[in-house]
């Protein structure tokens, strides 16, 4: 198609987000389900529908969708109910999927999320508790079905349509994938399937009220590729109304091709009565006590946003790290055991945002699973603030740290005389003096006003010395020698 003036145009983003609850056993039965079992073998009567065995609600997955609705500020329903979706497809063993449709437990609700650093607060419609489905697996001449996902508990977040890029789609989408992260509701494994994301895009010119139709792109579990798809489906949708402005695009769910970087049709939209929506029979409605949700908001732990506020303002790290950080609560947390004891928290986050991260990537790994103690770091942190090494020998002994992660870096600083650094001020004045004599035009241009030839001498000592020297005492002492 030809080129087209995406500037005309506006997106509108909803995004539906499912997350596993992290339940011992499953949503309406009592079996358990631990991603990576041998196929059919966590499951049971319930999740494979026998017939006459009746759902009994997990009242552990209903607290979770609770703690995710007061943690976003949502009301939580005083009634809630569940019904059958009715559909029919192998890995439904029901015909059915038991979900809430008419009355949800979480409505409404907000979430504030950094959009290119500029906090944006996003709506939330409702997010209703429901169950997983099983999973189909295609071989080269047959397919399996494996049912241990069936009845998996699933908390299905939608947001209103008020997304107006993919970025912020990919913003939005992390905060709530952080916020289930601290309430320990699910753990949020992309690669395994318990964080999934279906996007609804549509466009219209800029200026128009009323929604045009929209698309649904299914099951995305990665950021970049949600952000590509919906950039993809954007200009499609773009080129499609400049090129037949009088037609309407029709509705349809959507899978993304990684490999071609495009939406590849499914199916055409169904509509919420092809679902036969009706109530669930088998199951009481949900009506949790006011003094039951009162309990579980006091007893919410310390939320993304909060803990975003607290490293800016109270501990005044930069704006990196802290991103860094509360995205990612496994380092946070590791940032937290390792600051309880640290001098510097800015070059504690410094060192665990960029500096080791940097040394583990070519290994594949992480710094909370890798094997060094958060007390380490903290540490190699302490023996720079202390004077005891400078810091180009802490990045020598970091290295060391990646290579023997159970050792102390202490140790590894005793066992090698090259991490000892110059201390002696006779060793280090000797240094200073034969770099003079070997480079008096530095010297002449130093005393001529060209300061750039005094950061040329350091870096000549700090050569001379192998880094060893302490780079204060030999700026002190330079100075004073070529004071007049």
């Amino acid at each position: 198609m030809h080129t087209v003036d995406t500037s005309l145009w506006e997106t509108v983003i909803g995004l539906e987000i499912h997350v596993q609850l992290n339940t011992k056993t499953k949503m309406f039965g009592s079996e358990p389900y631990l991603f990576g079992s041998e196929p059919n073998t966590d499951i049971g009567v319930i999740s494979t529908g026998q017939p006459g065995t009746l759902p009994v609600v997990n009242k552990e997955a209903v607290k979770k969708a609770i703690q995710f609705g007061l943690a976003v500020g949502a009301k939580i329903a005083p009634i809630s109910r569940f019904d059958r979706k009715s559909y029919f497809y192998p890995d439904t063993p029901k015909n059915y999927q038991i979900t809430q449709f008419d009355y949800p437990i979480v409505l409404g609700g907000s979430i504030t999320a950094d959009v290119n650093n500029i906090p944006k607060t996003f709506l939330i419609d409702r997010a209703h508790l429901e169950e997983d489905a099983g999973m189909l697996k295609h071989f080269t001449t047959f397919s399996g079905i494996d049912f241990n996902r069936a009845g998996v508990p699933l908390l299905e977040i939608v947001s209103a349509p008020c997304m107006t890029s993919p970025q912020e789609a990919v913003s939005y989408a992390m905060a709530i994938k952080a916020i289930m992260e601290y309430l320990d509701a699910s753990d949020c494994n992309m690669e395994e399937g318990s964080f999934r994301m279906d996007a609804n895009i549509s466009v219209r010119l800029k200026g128009e009220k009323a929604l045009r139709n929209k698309i649904e792109i299914k099951n995305m579990n990665s950021f970049s590729h949600m952000e590509t798809a919906l950039h993809s489906e954007i200009l499609r949708q773009i080129q499609f109304y400049t090129a037949t402005p009088d037609q309407e695009i029709q509705r349809g769910t959507y899978r993304f091709d990684p490999d071609k970087k495009e939406v590849i049709l499914m199916r055409m939209k169904e509509q919420a009565e092809d679902y036969r929506y009706f109530p669930e029979a088998d199951i009481p409605p949900i009506t949790p006590s006011h003094e039951w949700i009162s309990q579980i908001q006091q007893e919410l732990p310390e939320l993304p946003r909060e803990r975003h506020f607290r490293y800016t303002h109270d501990l005044e790290l930069p704006s990196q790290a802290v991103t860094l950080l509360v995205n990612e609560k496994k380092l946070s947390d590791y940032f937290e055991a390792a600051r309880k004891t640290c001098l510097n928290n800015k070059s504690l986050a410094n060192w665990l945002t960029i500096e080791f991260p940097g040394r583990l990537k070519e290994l594949g790994k992480n710094l909370w699973t890798f094997g060094i103690k958060p007390e380490h770091i903290t540490e190699l942190v302490n023996m720079i603030e202390q004077g005891i090494i400078n810091g180009k020998i802490a990045k020598s002994v970091a290295d060391d740290m990646v290579k023997y992660p159970d050792i102390l870096p202490s140790l590894i600083v005793k066992n090698n005389p090259d991490y000892q650094p110059i201390q002696n001020l006779n060793e280090i004045e000797a240094l200073i003096t034969q770099v003079i004599e070997e480079n008096p035009e530095a010297i002449t241009d130093y005393k001529a006003g060209k300061n750039k030839a005094f950061a040329f001498l350091i870096g000549q000592i700090m050569k001379l010395s192998r880094g060893k020297a302490s780079p204060e005492m030999v700026n002190q002492i330079l100075l004073k020698k070529l004071s007049p």
